[in-house]
């Protein structure tokens, strides 16, 4: 198939994803069905016909107006469709035709599991820092989903592709025997700070809210004693951190647990699994750590939980490397907005789901360069 036919398949694919996720930023946000009613126009309620609702080319049509009411239709709809479009056509070719990571596969030899991961990650980090640069909160459920595709698909990888290629190159998370048990030692204690959640002996952080409003902070101040949230949310990690040292505990010394341990741990599968996971714990444990210590020195929210979630699901897709350096990425995207948003706004906040997920993106396509240089500078 020539490449000219397979960009325009893939821009088509792009736009009408981008159509869906205006769906997803304006209704999830506001607790309403993706799937039905039909799209309709804000202002007069009037439906959305099939041929008003092409991707791209309606806006232009209607002339960024309602066909009926001639409300205007906000551009970020065209801006969103174009963006996804062009960053599906983006990666494909920065992966299959101008390559800038090695060992890729071919497209159809196995690299179409890794795009495929990889637009869907990136689709729901455009999702997400739209409802963030909107409403100042990022929808777990976005963060969840990407989590689940990173831990699926890193476990499925090696029945696709080659193991040692998937290892060598970091194509997606693999965990040494060691990574496995911290993994595994975290995860069951992720469990029983659930339980714990669950039966009352461990408090909510925040009442259970994902975010609070930007607008309304003196409030927020009145009503929260931002430290000991934040107590609240060391207790609840606790038992993931006391269950990891023990599981290391105990594989350093038994022997025949070892043993086994590597005999297990390094299937495949296993280790592609454990390896999302140690992406999924370390990503959201660099965000958590930050927000913690961040609020405990100033004495205010430092960053919200969506940011957690947010970053443990890209390590879920990417590991744990990829989203260490793409968080300290971020600030340097966020300095110029954040500082014009304070001298003219006078705001204090700032919704970092964005230049998180520009970070991301940063790291996604110089992968090499970035996992030359850590070789480096941990082997020289």
């Amino acid at each position: 198939m020539p490449d000219w036919l397979i960009l325009i398949f893939i821009f088509t694919l792009g736009a009408s994803v981008g159509s869906f996720l205006n769906v997803v930023i304006y209704r999830l946000p506001r607790d309403k069905s993706l799937v039905s009613p039909s799209s309709a126009c804000p202002a007069c309620g009037a439906f959305i016909k099939f041929y008003d609702n092409i991707p791209i080319f309606s806006w232009f049509i209607l002339l960024g107006k309602c066909r009926k009411c001639k409300a205007k239709i906000s551009p970020r709809y065209f801006i969103i469709e174009l963006f996804t479009a062009a960053i599906f056509v983006a990666v494909y070719v920065l992966y299959f035709m101008n390559p800038v990571r090695t060992g890729l596969p071919d497209f159809l030899q196995g690299g179409w599991l890794i795009y495929a991961v990889h637009i869907i990650m990136l689709a729901a980090l455009i999702a997400a820092s739209a409802i963030d640069l909107e409403l100042w909160v990022i929808p777990l459920s976005i963060c969840w989903l990407v989590t689940a595709v990173g831990l699926v698909a890193s476990a499925v990888a090696p029945l696709v592709l080659e193991p040692g290629t998937i290892r060598f190159y970091a194509l997606f998370p693999v965990a040494s025997a060691k990574i496995a048990v911290l993994s595994a030692g975290a995860f069951v204690g992720l469990f029983f700070s659930l339980i714990f959640l669950w039966l009352g002996i461990i408090k909510t952080s925040y009442l259970g809210d994902e975010s609070h409003p930007a607008d309304d902070e003196n409030s927020d101040e009145q009503n929260y004693n931002h430290r000991l949230e934040m107590l609240k949310e060391v207790i609840f990690l606790l038992p993931p951190v006391i269950c990891s040292i023990a599981a290391i505990k105990v594989y350093s010394s038994s022997e025949t647990f070892a043993n086994w341990w590597i005999d297990f741990s390094q299937h495949p599968v296993i280790a592609g699994l454990a390896g999302s996971l140690w992406g999924y714990l370390i990503g959201c444990g660099v965000v958590w750590a930050t927000r913690i210590l961040g609020t405990m020195l100033f004495g205010k929210e430092a960053m919200g939980l969506g940011d957690v979630h947010l970053m443990g699901a890209a390590g879920a897709v990417l590991g744990p490397w990829p989203v260490v350096i793409a968080f300290f990425i971020a600030p340097f995207f966020g300095l110029f907005w954040a500082g014009s948003q304070i001298f003219f706004k006078k705001m204090r906040q700032i919704p970092y789901g964005p230049f998180l997920s520009m970070g991301l993106f940063v790291v996604m396509i110089i992968h090499d360069g970035i996992r030359n240089w850590l070789n480096s500078m941990l082997f020289r």
